[in-house]
Protein backbone atom coordinates (compact mmCIF):
# COMPACT_ATOMS: atom_id res chain seq x y z
CA UNK A 1 0.00 0.00 0.00
CA UNK A 2 1.41 3.84 -1.14
CA UNK A 3 1.28 5.96 1.62
CA UNK A 4 1.21 9.62 0.77
CA UNK A 5 2.39 11.87 2.79
CA UNK A 6 1.76 15.76 2.72
CA UNK A 7 4.29 17.93 3.37
CA UNK A 8 3.95 21.97 4.34
CA UNK A 9 5.30 23.49 1.47
CA UNK A 10 5.86 24.09 -2.46
CA UNK A 11 7.94 22.37 -4.95
CA UNK A 12 11.25 24.67 -5.99
CA UNK A 13 12.42 24.51 -9.26
CA UNK A 14 14.74 21.87 -8.83
CA UNK A 15 12.59 19.70 -6.76
CA UNK A 16 13.45 21.20 -2.95
CA UNK A 17 10.79 21.96 -0.62
CA UNK A 18 10.05 26.27 -1.12
CA UNK A 19 8.96 27.86 2.25
CA UNK A 20 5.13 28.40 2.38
CA UNK A 21 3.92 32.22 2.55
CA UNK A 22 3.37 33.72 6.07
CA UNK A 23 0.29 35.11 6.56
CA UNK A 24 1.51 36.37 9.81
CA UNK A 25 4.90 37.74 8.51
CA UNK A 26 4.86 38.79 4.84
CA UNK A 27 7.38 40.55 3.01
CA UNK A 28 7.78 44.05 4.30
CA UNK A 29 8.68 44.64 0.98
CA UNK A 30 5.68 42.99 -1.28
CA UNK A 31 4.30 45.44 -3.37
CA UNK A 32 0.78 46.76 -2.51
CA UNK A 33 -1.49 45.45 -5.47
CA UNK A 34 -3.83 48.33 -5.28
CA UNK A 35 -4.23 51.61 -5.67
CA UNK A 36 -4.60 53.53 -2.22
CA UNK A 37 -7.74 55.87 -1.35
CA UNK A 38 -7.73 58.87 0.32
CA UNK A 39 -7.75 58.80 3.71
CA UNK A 40 -5.64 60.26 6.57
CA UNK A 41 -6.68 57.48 9.21
CA UNK A 42 -4.62 54.39 9.61
CA UNK A 43 -7.74 52.24 11.13
CA UNK A 44 -8.84 52.93 6.94
CA UNK A 45 -5.83 51.81 5.70
CA UNK A 46 -3.78 48.54 5.44
CA UNK A 47 -0.67 48.00 6.43
CA UNK A 48 1.35 48.67 2.94
CA UNK A 49 -0.97 51.70 2.79
CA UNK A 50 0.49 53.21 5.69
CA UNK A 51 4.00 51.54 4.48
CA UNK A 52 4.14 53.64 1.30
CA UNK A 53 2.69 56.60 3.13
CA UNK A 54 5.33 56.76 5.74
CA UNK A 55 8.22 56.13 2.31
CA UNK A 56 6.30 58.78 0.79
CA UNK A 57 7.08 61.46 3.61
CA UNK A 58 4.18 60.70 6.20
CA UNK A 59 6.42 60.38 9.13
CA UNK A 60 4.16 62.28 11.44
CA UNK A 61 1.66 60.34 13.43
CA UNK A 62 -1.27 62.50 15.80
CA UNK A 63 -2.41 60.30 18.39
CA UNK A 64 -5.84 61.73 20.16
CA UNK A 65 -7.58 61.33 22.91
CA UNK A 66 -11.35 61.64 23.74
CA UNK A 67 -13.62 60.51 26.20
CA UNK A 68 -17.10 59.31 27.01
CA UNK A 69 -18.89 61.17 28.95
CA UNK A 70 -22.47 62.56 29.73
CA UNK A 71 -22.91 65.96 27.62
CA UNK A 72 -26.28 67.21 28.29
CA UNK A 73 -29.73 66.60 27.17
CA UNK A 74 -28.57 66.60 23.43
CA UNK A 75 -25.24 65.66 22.69
CA UNK A 76 -24.28 62.31 22.00
CA UNK A 77 -22.02 60.84 24.57
CA UNK A 78 -19.71 60.03 21.91
CA UNK A 79 -19.31 64.46 21.46
CA UNK A 80 -14.97 64.23 21.72
CA UNK A 81 -14.56 61.74 19.61
CA UNK A 82 -17.11 63.43 16.75
CA UNK A 83 -15.64 66.31 17.20
CA UNK A 84 -11.67 64.42 17.20
CA UNK A 85 -12.83 62.29 13.69
CA UNK A 86 -13.47 65.79 12.19
CA UNK A 87 -10.42 68.04 13.59
CA UNK A 88 -7.72 65.43 13.28
CA UNK A 89 -8.47 64.84 9.64
CA UNK A 90 -8.65 69.04 9.26
CA UNK A 91 -4.89 69.27 11.15
CA UNK A 92 -3.58 65.96 9.33
CA UNK A 93 -4.21 67.60 5.48
CA UNK A 94 -3.27 70.67 6.64
CA UNK A 95 0.67 69.48 7.19
CA UNK A 96 0.40 67.36 4.64
CA UNK A 97 3.05 65.23 6.07
CA UNK A 98 1.21 63.59 8.86
CA UNK A 99 -1.56 60.16 9.53
CA UNK A 100 -4.03 59.90 12.15
CA UNK A 101 -3.99 57.06 14.94
CA UNK A 102 -7.12 55.69 15.95
CA UNK A 103 -8.47 57.86 18.39
CA UNK A 104 -8.81 56.73 22.46
CA UNK A 105 -11.86 56.85 23.65
CA UNK A 106 -11.43 55.69 26.79
CA UNK A 107 -9.72 58.18 29.28
CA UNK A 108 -10.23 59.77 33.13
CA UNK A 109 -13.92 60.56 33.65
CA UNK A 110 -14.22 60.23 37.38
CA UNK A 111 -13.98 57.75 39.91
CA UNK A 112 -15.56 54.66 39.06
CA UNK A 113 -16.60 53.23 42.61
CA UNK A 114 -17.79 55.27 44.32
CA UNK A 115 -18.96 57.11 41.30
CA UNK A 116 -17.68 60.88 41.05
CA UNK A 117 -17.72 63.61 38.14
CA UNK A 118 -19.20 61.93 34.56
CA UNK A 119 -19.63 58.36 36.09
CA UNK A 120 -22.66 59.58 38.21
CA UNK A 121 -24.18 59.43 34.67
CA UNK A 122 -25.27 56.34 32.58
CA UNK A 123 -23.12 55.86 29.40
CA UNK A 124 -20.00 57.64 30.77
CA UNK A 125 -16.55 55.05 30.66
CA UNK A 126 -13.75 55.97 33.02
CA UNK A 127 -10.21 54.85 33.23
CA UNK A 128 -8.04 55.31 36.47
CA UNK A 129 -5.18 57.53 35.70
CA UNK A 130 -2.67 54.62 36.04
CA UNK A 131 -4.61 52.93 33.50
CA UNK A 132 -4.62 55.54 31.26
CA UNK A 133 -1.24 56.38 31.33
CA UNK A 134 -0.38 53.00 31.02
CA UNK A 135 -2.61 53.00 27.54
CA UNK A 136 -0.51 56.14 26.56
CA UNK A 137 2.98 54.69 27.17
CA UNK A 138 1.85 51.40 24.77
CA UNK A 139 0.33 53.30 21.95
CA UNK A 140 2.85 55.65 22.03
CA UNK A 141 5.20 52.88 21.92
CA UNK A 142 3.36 51.02 19.13
CA UNK A 143 4.14 54.20 17.00
CA UNK A 144 7.82 54.26 17.56
CA UNK A 145 7.77 50.87 16.48
CA UNK A 146 5.98 51.53 12.97
CA UNK A 147 8.40 54.13 12.40
CA UNK A 148 6.55 57.33 12.76
CA UNK A 149 9.40 60.25 13.74
CA UNK A 150 7.03 62.77 15.05
CA UNK A 151 4.16 61.69 17.13
CA UNK A 152 1.83 64.27 17.81
CA UNK A 153 -0.26 64.36 21.26
CA UNK A 154 -3.18 66.37 21.49
CA UNK A 155 -6.48 65.83 23.94
CA UNK A 156 -9.80 67.01 23.52
CA UNK A 157 -11.48 66.97 27.23
CA UNK A 158 -9.77 68.04 30.32
CA UNK A 159 -9.36 65.36 32.19
CA UNK A 160 -6.93 64.07 29.92
CA UNK A 161 -4.46 67.04 30.04
CA UNK A 162 -1.99 65.82 33.41
CA UNK A 163 -1.90 61.78 31.59
CA UNK A 164 -0.25 63.13 28.57
CA UNK A 165 2.10 65.64 29.46
CA UNK A 166 3.46 63.26 31.63
CA UNK A 167 3.66 60.56 29.52
CA UNK A 168 5.18 62.60 26.77
CA UNK A 169 7.57 63.85 28.89
CA UNK A 170 8.71 60.79 30.26
CA UNK A 171 9.03 58.94 26.95
CA UNK A 172 10.76 61.51 25.37
CA UNK A 173 13.10 61.33 28.27
CA UNK A 174 13.33 57.52 27.66
CA UNK A 175 13.65 58.07 23.87
CA UNK A 176 16.55 60.77 24.49
CA UNK A 177 19.15 60.72 21.13
CA UNK A 178 16.74 58.51 18.94
CA UNK A 179 14.48 59.70 16.18
CA UNK A 180 11.33 59.97 17.21
CA UNK A 181 9.64 62.50 19.41
CA UNK A 182 6.64 63.37 20.84
CA UNK A 183 5.12 66.40 20.65
CA UNK A 184 2.24 67.19 23.39
CA UNK A 185 0.41 70.22 22.16
CA UNK A 186 -1.64 71.82 24.88
CA UNK A 187 -2.41 74.80 22.50
CA UNK A 188 -5.36 72.04 20.72
CA UNK A 189 -7.39 72.10 23.81
CA UNK A 190 -8.57 75.79 23.48
CA UNK A 191 -12.31 75.89 23.94
CA UNK A 192 -12.16 79.23 26.35
CA UNK A 193 -9.95 80.51 22.97
CA UNK A 194 -12.91 79.48 20.64
CA UNK A 195 -15.74 81.05 23.39
CA UNK A 196 -13.78 84.50 23.15
CA UNK A 197 -12.88 84.19 19.17
CA UNK A 198 -16.86 83.98 18.88
CA UNK A 199 -18.16 86.95 21.36
CA UNK A 200 -15.42 88.92 19.01
CA UNK A 201 -17.67 87.81 16.64
CA UNK A 202 -21.02 88.72 18.13
CA UNK A 203 -22.06 85.26 19.51
CA UNK A 204 -22.55 85.96 23.09
CA UNK A 205 -24.13 83.25 25.42
CA UNK A 206 -26.05 83.01 28.79
CA UNK A 207 -24.36 79.18 30.25
CA UNK A 208 -27.70 77.40 30.84
CA UNK A 209 -26.12 74.19 32.80
CA UNK A 210 -25.40 72.21 30.61
CA UNK A 211 -22.12 70.93 29.22
CA UNK A 212 -22.36 72.15 25.95
CA UNK A 213 -22.01 75.50 24.28
CA UNK A 214 -23.05 76.86 20.82
CA UNK A 215 -19.22 76.22 19.41
CA UNK A 216 -19.10 72.78 20.47
CA UNK A 217 -22.71 72.12 18.76
CA UNK A 218 -21.95 74.39 16.11
CA UNK A 219 -18.88 72.04 15.15
CA UNK A 220 -20.75 68.83 15.44
CA UNK A 221 -23.37 69.78 13.65
CA UNK A 222 -20.86 70.81 10.94
CA UNK A 223 -19.42 66.81 11.42
CA UNK A 224 -22.64 65.08 11.97
CA UNK A 225 -25.70 66.69 12.74
CA UNK A 226 -27.41 63.94 14.02
CA UNK A 227 -24.74 63.91 17.12
CA UNK A 228 -26.77 66.91 18.07
CA UNK A 229 -30.25 65.49 17.51
CA UNK A 230 -30.99 68.30 15.26
CA UNK A 231 -33.88 67.09 14.10
CA UNK A 232 -35.48 65.86 17.12
CA UNK A 233 -34.86 69.53 18.86
CA UNK A 234 -36.60 71.33 16.19
CA UNK A 235 -40.07 69.01 16.02
CA UNK A 236 -39.69 69.59 20.34
CA UNK A 237 -38.84 73.63 19.86
CA UNK A 238 -35.39 73.04 21.35
CA UNK A 239 -33.07 74.10 19.00
CA UNK A 240 -30.87 76.50 20.69
CA UNK A 241 -28.47 76.28 23.04
CA UNK A 242 -27.19 78.98 25.52
CA UNK A 243 -29.67 81.27 24.15
CA UNK A 244 -28.52 81.15 20.73
CA UNK A 245 -30.67 79.75 17.90
CA UNK A 246 -29.62 77.16 16.20
CA UNK A 247 -31.55 77.77 12.95
CA UNK A 248 -31.31 77.86 10.49
CA UNK A 249 -28.85 74.57 10.19
CA UNK A 250 -26.41 75.58 7.56
CA UNK A 251 -26.15 79.02 9.02
CA UNK A 252 -25.22 76.83 12.50
CA UNK A 253 -22.91 74.59 10.16
CA UNK A 254 -21.08 77.51 9.01
CA UNK A 255 -20.42 78.97 12.34
CA UNK A 256 -18.78 75.44 13.25
CA UNK A 257 -16.88 75.55 9.97
CA UNK A 258 -15.37 78.79 11.36
CA UNK A 259 -14.54 77.12 14.87
CA UNK A 260 -13.15 74.12 12.67
CA UNK A 261 -10.63 76.53 10.97
CA UNK A 262 -10.00 78.52 14.00
CA UNK A 263 -9.31 75.57 15.73
CA UNK A 264 -6.95 73.42 13.19
CA UNK A 265 -4.81 77.02 12.30
CA UNK A 266 -4.12 76.93 16.13
CA UNK A 267 -3.27 73.42 16.18
CA UNK A 268 -1.12 73.67 13.03
CA UNK A 269 0.86 76.79 14.39
CA UNK A 270 1.50 74.75 17.58
CA UNK A 271 2.95 71.25 15.97
CA UNK A 272 5.07 73.25 13.51
CA UNK A 273 6.48 75.08 15.87
CA UNK A 274 7.27 71.87 18.05
CA UNK A 275 8.75 70.08 15.40
CA UNK A 276 10.81 73.10 14.24
CA UNK A 277 12.06 73.97 17.38
CA UNK A 278 13.35 70.26 18.36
Amino acid sequence: MWRVCLLTGAVGLFGGLAAAPDPIRPDFDSPRPIDAPDTVFTEEMTWMEIRDAMRAGKTTVIVATGGVEQNGPYLVTGKHQVVLRGLTEAIARKLGNALVAPLIPFVPEGDIDPPSIHMFYPGSISLTEDTYRALLVDILSSMKANGFTDIVLIGDSGGNVEGMKAVSEQLNEKWKGGKTRIHYIPEYYNYGDVVKFLEDQGIKQEDEGYHDDFGMTAMMMAFDPESVRTNERIAANKFRINGIELAPVDKTKAWGQKVIDFRTNVAVDAILKSIGGE
